[in-house]
């Protein structure tokens, strides 16, 4: 069967059809960001504001409403609406500073990335843009006077959508080729009244002419239209070339300079008449000087008043097209209904047997992945020296001063358009397990990006996020190149050794860095801050404690044991073409081997963060007289030595003997005297061997604590924290930070550490929940059906590995799942989304999850980890899926030949 939307992909993949040229790669924020700071003090937030960027060019990249541009962001579309009352052009999305809000950023906005495909041939986007004026001063003052045990107040709290009195502006994007797009937009009024709606689809240039002297200044300006078309703008650009943009139905085009509006910003003159906010001041105030009559620029928009009866709708078309076109809308209706047939014929043959909700459920968690690509440009070392825009004079030896080596002008999966519009390293290694299901090429380069030279520091670190490259998260890069390199082997049938050859390497860097920085006692028991999980702890992990005082983490120790054994695996794929690959593996079960005798506590001087007594990990503070305390917390942090999981089987132990003989060597989990692990040397009916931190004796004890509704499981999956410590708060006195008290929080963050903007002490998180329903699937594939466990949820029925596997992600998935009522808990405090049929079927995913309720919290399109649902719900429906993509491959192959 055709499948074009594949065709597209290895046209791509083969360089025959560059498919990726245009996508949804602007931001829906670029003001408040660190490279846009240019602050004596490091204040992002404030240095550049949301008033300020209707005004201000930006430095390194630009932002907009259902936005899209070439992938290197010279040329930009997006929406520019306004209702006839706001005070200000819509142009880019609105929210509170980290500053503002009592919880940290927040967009105070309705969007959905309703659809996508990989290749971008479709793209389908909603804003839902109010009636009434936009409370935007109301939004500050509302959140300002709450506190943080306060809900945040929201956009449907201040009543501008009430009686549906809003427009629902729906975008789409069709492709008819990589450099021809022909693009929809539909402004429907919901309410029960006529409304007047001006809508100004805005092509720009972004500014690279301010920075850098001689740089040559692009050009927009209106042409004569051709046949069908009442207007065209021509686009000439000295790298990407010319581009056209046409309009089918009348409108007065404006004209203006991506350049900043110095009089309005600081003070001082223009250079030129006409400046980014030419639009703005045009519309609303009336400037007719604000624009350039002779119709031509850097920034350009017809200007459409759209007059529409209550409960209908209006549609304007346009074409965005490299090539001149002597009919440009010829072809429109038939490009808009194929491409939109094929995302269906696409996403159906993901999930052909599943249900309506399970399939908008992955299909709406994909398209917010891709949507979430966006250019992500950043010379950390032209940052920090400065050009034509200097930078402040305590910058060289302020933030992000050690990674002059970092330069990106790439296009990264980022967890959020609006909240984090920057890549974070840990985030974007689970996005790639996710994004491999539609594109498995993208997720490949995705890691490759990381792990170039221009991420990587020459010291082995991945950098973190661009608040601070430096930061620690979690190693779990390993892990995400083994599983892309997976998901293509089982998708084309045979796995590419050469980007494992070359992710290796690096990743070699990377391990060395690791054990050689934070392992500070050379004992195989590391430290790593906070390591992403926040608040998690009962005190800042980020943050050094006394002199001669040190944390020895369960999670650190858990995260680097796994990516031991993601590496060994690694090795020994790769030794299955070149056995000069089994040294290394065998090097590094060594190490394995050696952090699993740490944990166990058989070094000298050491304690166990294996408590044996209650059957959990567990951090542990060494004082400086060498004793050692229990931090007696049950969390998330004491589930994760539980990730280090893998199987080997028959084919990779067949070139390896030495490797195999090792295995042996230490049966029974045995190391230098010791029982440390799982035995290796275990071999179950198909030939496998099980290499994990956690052996077949400690796992029943790890999931009656898993299991039990009263401690960590939860209807909606695995709490970070359990609830146990609802009732036992008071840990008693910790030596080196004094008396300690742990709090079960199933929702927001009580406490500002931080920023307080996300909370680990007692919400669902997908990563780590994907990854624990993943680490329990391989135990279930080497201990088999017979290998049952007592379920405390279910009254002590036993099921198997593969039966408790499904069970927390079927609670996972029914976050989105409607109820017997049609209520999603992830809506369950905003009615709209069960009650108006305008909103029921729109998804938004959340950055964590309240354990008890189930309801959204923090960033509202972190698509990216939570897009992880989607591979939850191919795991449920698709239990055949080598066979499956097996046949995708083949039907490739035959339309193809």
């Amino acid at each position: 069967m055709r499948n074009a939307e594949r065709q597209r992909l290895e046209a791509q993949r083969s360089g025959t059809g560059n498919w990726r040229l245009w996508g949804p790669y602007l931001s829906e924020r670029a003001w408040g960001t660190v490279r846009e700071d240019y602050s004596p003090h490091g204040t992002a937030w404030e240095d550049f504001s949301h008033d300020q960027a209707r005004s201000r060019a930006y430095r390194w990249s630009e932002d907009g409403l259902a936005g899209i541009s070439d992938d290197r962001q010279r040329l930009c579309f997006a929406l520019s609406l306004w209702n006839g009352r706001d005070p200000i052009l819509k142009e880019r999305a609105f929210g509170l500073t980290g500053n503002e809000g009592n919880r940290g950023e927040d967009v105070k906005e309705f969007y959905f990335h309703r659809d996508a495909t990989p290749s971008h041939s479709w793209l389908r986007y909603l804003y839902k843009y109010p009636q009434a004026e936009f409370p935007y001063g109301r939004l500050i003052f509302e959140n300002r006077m709450r506190g943080r045990t306060d809900p945040p107040f929201g956009l449907l709290d201040s009543g501008v959508f009430d009686d549906g009195r809003n427009w629902d502006v729906e975008v789409t994007h069709a492709k008819a080729g990589p450099d021809e797009i022909h693009i929809r937009i539909e402004a429907a009024n919901r309410g029960p009244e006529p409304a007047t709606l001006h809508l100004l689809p805005t092509l720009w240039f972004r500014n690279t002419w301010s920075w850098t002297d001689g740089a040559p200044r692009p050009r927009l300006r209106a042409i004569d239209p051709p046949a069908g078309a009442a207007w065209a703008i021509r686009a000439e650009h000295p790298e990407l070339g010319a581009y056209h943009l046409y309009g089918a139905a009348p409108a007065e085009l404006l004209f203006t300079e991506n350049d900043s509006n110095a009089e309005r910003l600081w003070g001082i003159p223009n250079a030129m008449p006409y400046v980014k906010d030419g639009f703005h001041r045009r519309v609303i105030q009336g400037e007719t000087g604000a624009v350039n009559p002779a119709r031509e620029g850097t920034k350009a928009a017809p200007w459409y008043v759209l007059d529409v009866p209550a409960g209908e709708a209006r549609a304007v078309d346009l074409v965005l097209s490299a090539t001149p076109l002597p009919q440009p809308f010829a072809c429109t209706a038939t490009v808009s209904a194929a491409r939109r047939s094929e995302a269906d014929a696409f996403y159906d043959a993901l999930l052909p047997d599943a249900d309506a909700e399970d399939k908008r459920v992955l299909r709406q968690a994909l398209a917010g992945m891709i949507w979430c690509k966006q250019f992500f440009h950043y010379d950390v070392a032209r940052w920090l020296d400065g050009d034509r825009l200097p930078p402040p004079d305590g910058r060289k030896g302020g933030r992000n001063r050690s990674w002059r080596h970092l330069a990106s002008s790439d296009i990264i999966s980022m967890p959020d358009t609006w909240e984090y519009p920057w890549f974070a390293a840990w985030d974007l290694a689970y996005h790639c397990a996710a994004l491999a299901l539609v594109d498995v090429d993208f997720a490949k380069d995705q890691i490759e990006v990381l792990l170039s030279e221009r991420f990587l520091h020459p010291n082995g670190q991945i950098p973190a996020y661009e608040w601070a490259f430096g930061d620690v998260n979690p190693p779990v890069h390993a892990m995400a190149a083994l599983k892309v390199f997976r998901a293509e082997r089982v998708q084309r049938g045979e796995g590419d050794t050469h980007f494992l050859h070359r992710v290796f390497h690096k990743l070699l860097l990377n391990y060395a860095w690791w054990v050689n920085r934070k392992d500070a006692d050379g004992h195989n028991v590391f430290e790593g801050g906070f390591l992403g999980l926040d608040n998690i702890s009962v005190f800042d992990r980020s943050q050094p404690l006394p002199p001669g005082f040190s944390l020895k983490q369960a999670d650190a120790t858990g995260w680097m044991a796994m990516f031991a054994l993601n590496m060994v695996v690694m090795a020994l794929e790769l030794a299955a073409e070149d056995p000069d690959y089994e040294d290394i593996a065998i090097q590094i079960y060594q190490q394995f081997l050696g952090i699993a005798n740490a944990i166990g506590g058989h070094v000298p001087g050491a304690v166990s963060l294996w408590d044996e007594e209650d059957g959990f990990f567990k951090d542990l503070i060494v004082c400086p007289d060498g004793k050692v305390s229990r931090v007696n917390v049950y969390s998330m942090v004491g589930l994760i030595p539980l990730f280090a999981t893998e199987v080997v089987d028959r084919r990779l132990l067949e070139r390896v003997p030495r490797f195999r003989r090792m295995l042996t060597t230490h049966k029974g989990g045995k190391f230098q005297g010791s029982y440390v692990c799982a035995c290796p040397d275990w071999e179950n009916d198909r030939g496998e061997h099980l290499l994990a931190l956690v052996d077949h004796t400690m796992l029943p004890r790890i999931l009656q604590r898993l299991l039990d509704r009263d401690q960590f499981l939860s209807d909606y999956g695995i709490r970070s924290v359990s609830r146990i410590h609802a009732e036992h708060r008071h840990l008693g006195d910790l030596p080196g930070v004094g008396q300690a008290l742990i709090d079960y929080v199933p929702g927001e963050s009580t406490s500002g550490l931080f920023g307080g903007n996300s909370n680990w002490r007692g919400p669902v998180w997908m990563p780590v929940n994907y990854t624990l329903v993943q680490s329990i699937e391989k135990f279930h594939r080497f201990l088999g059906d017979a290998y049952r466990v007592p379920v405390p949820c279910l009254d002590g029925r036993e099921l198997t590995l593969k039966e408790i596997a499904t069970l927390i992600a079927d609670r996972l998935v029914s976050l989105y799942r409607p109820d017997g009522a049609g209520r999603r808990p992830v809506y369950c405090t905003q009615p709209n989304f069960h009650e108006d049929p305008h909103w029921r079927d729109l998804l938004l995913f959340y950055e964590y999850f309240h354990a008890d309720t189930g309801q959204g919290l923090g960033a509202a399109h972190q698509t990216g980890w939570t897009g992880l649902l989607a591979n939850l719900v191919m795991r449920r429906h698709r239990t055949d899926i080598p066979d499956y993509w097996r046949a995708q491959a083949r039907s490739v192959e035959v339309v193809g030949a």
